[in-house]
């Protein structure tokens, strides 16, 4: 994991800074120094270890990639890919779907840990790019009713010609700028168990992304990039999170679950780490953007972890802005540039917000759909007696939503 690093850019003022490196923020850094531009990446903390990562890359998130060039770099990543998605109702098996699903690529499971840490390699290589690991912004820096920079929690000044906020879903500067963001529903609480390398389950079922319903709960399961089980468990709103010891947890997974994996919990279900709650707002700022300032990824648009959409509208994002900044930002005179910046990002949030507000309906549609049904006992136990009739159907329905979803609605 890198240090502090420093390419000599602390005396110039850096054209952008961009807060935040996640997905978005490192893509776009690593875009916008390529293209020659000075770019300041500011992040609050010193490495790239989460507890709570999407790892899914959809065919959307690997187009962006790679229209920014990176296609070989992710191909030498570690990574596993998805074999295809199940959904079982009162542990009869509703219907199956092999990836590709059509796409010209699969989903492919990567480590966000490791994109990130070859995303920031990469960028450490070029003469215009300055990483401030371990920095936490107090402030915006405002002159003439115009963002121009960044107070450090340090006391230092970073002033740019533009400042991109690409610091997640509770994004602190959208909040300093006082941009609203509008709640779609109300918030999502999931849990999020793992269990560390598990010994290989007698079957090829945990190949494919497995969601589990029944009596009266959703769940999910999925061998991640790593090869640990990835479990999810979703609570209503304001469920308290249930008391279960580890073995507890993994019973009620496996009540739910195909053989194999009911087997395999039981086993080794003693070995779940303790479930971290995840409470997911899904929403869209109303605006991106203020003078000097634009909001990307989870800060403009917190999405739902319905088809990890989170890291793919990410990159899609950060592909879109660093094209439209880069044609800008070799202005000579600040006024114009910065004036031209302004109405770059107005293009960028333009071009976004359409898809953005289309992939949450759907995400939606299939939140309501999966609450419908697994918190009513008489659907759901009609769908599971007729699973060999209606199985065919269900699975056409699922299907059609899920292209747009896999693949985005715009063309980049």
């Amino acid at each position: 994991m890198a240090t502090d690093h420093q390419h000599g850019a602390d005396q110039l003022m850096n054209r952008f800074i961009v807060v935040g490196a996640g997905p978005a923020g490192l893509s776009l850094s690593l875009q916008l120094a390529r293209g020659g531009a000075s770019v300041c990446l500011v992040e609050a903390r010193r490495d790239f270890a989460r507890g709570l990562r999407g790892d899914a890359l959809m065919p959307s998130g690997l187009e962006a990639l790679a229209r920014m060039g990176l296609w070989e770099d992710v191909l030498a990543l570690p990574q596993r890919p998805l074999q295809g998605w199940q959904v079982w109702l009162e542990g009869r098996r509703l219907f199956e779907v092999a990836e590709p699903m059509g796409s010209l690529q699969g989903c492919r499971l990567v480590r966000q840990q490791d994109l990130l840490e070859y995303l920031l390699a990469q960028a450490l290589l070029l003469p215009g790019f300055d990483w401030r690991p371990g920095q936490l912004v107090s402030e915006l820096i405002q002159r003439q009713g115009r963002v121009a920079g960044v107070r450090l929690a340090s006391g230092e000044e970073l002033q740019a010609d533009l400042v991109i906020a690409c610091d997640g879903r509770d994004s602190s500067l959208r909040q300093m700028a006082g941009l609203d963001l509008d709640q779609l529903g109300p918030p999502l609480a999931l849990l999020w168990l793992q269990l560390p390398n598990p010994a290989a389950p007698p079957d090829a079922t945990l190949s494919s992304f497995l969601t589990l319903v029944g009596s009266g709960a959703i769940a999910s399961a999925c061998l991640g990039a790593g090869g640990d089980l990835q479990l999810g468990w979703l609570l209503r709103p304001e469920e308290p999170t249930p008391q279960r010891s580890a073995s507890a947890w993994a019973e009620a997974v496996a009540r739910l679950a195909p053989p194999s994996l009911a087997a395999l919990l039981r086993q080794q279900g003693h070995r779940l780490e303790k479930p971290q709650r995840l409470r997911v707002q899904v929403g869209a700022a109303r605006q991106w953007r203020r003078p000097g300032l634009l909001l990307l990824g989870d800060a403009a648009h917190p999405m739902s972890p319905v088809r990890a959409q989170g890291i793919n509208l990410a990159l899609r994002d950060a592909l879109v802005a660093a094209r439209e900044l880069l044609q800008v930002t070799h202005s000579r005179e600040a006024g114009q540039r910065q004036r031209r910046l302004d109405q770059a990002a107005a293009t960028i949030e333009h071009q976004r917000k359409s898809e953005v507000r289309q992939l949450q309906r759907l995400q939606l549609a299939e939140l309501r759909q999966g609450h419908w049904v697994g918190h009513n006992a008489i659907a759901r136990n009609g769908l599971s007696l007729a699973a060999p009739l209606l199985g065919p159907a269900a699975r056409q329905v699922w299907m059609a939503r899920q292209r747009p979803l896999r693949e985005g609605t715009a063309w980049l």
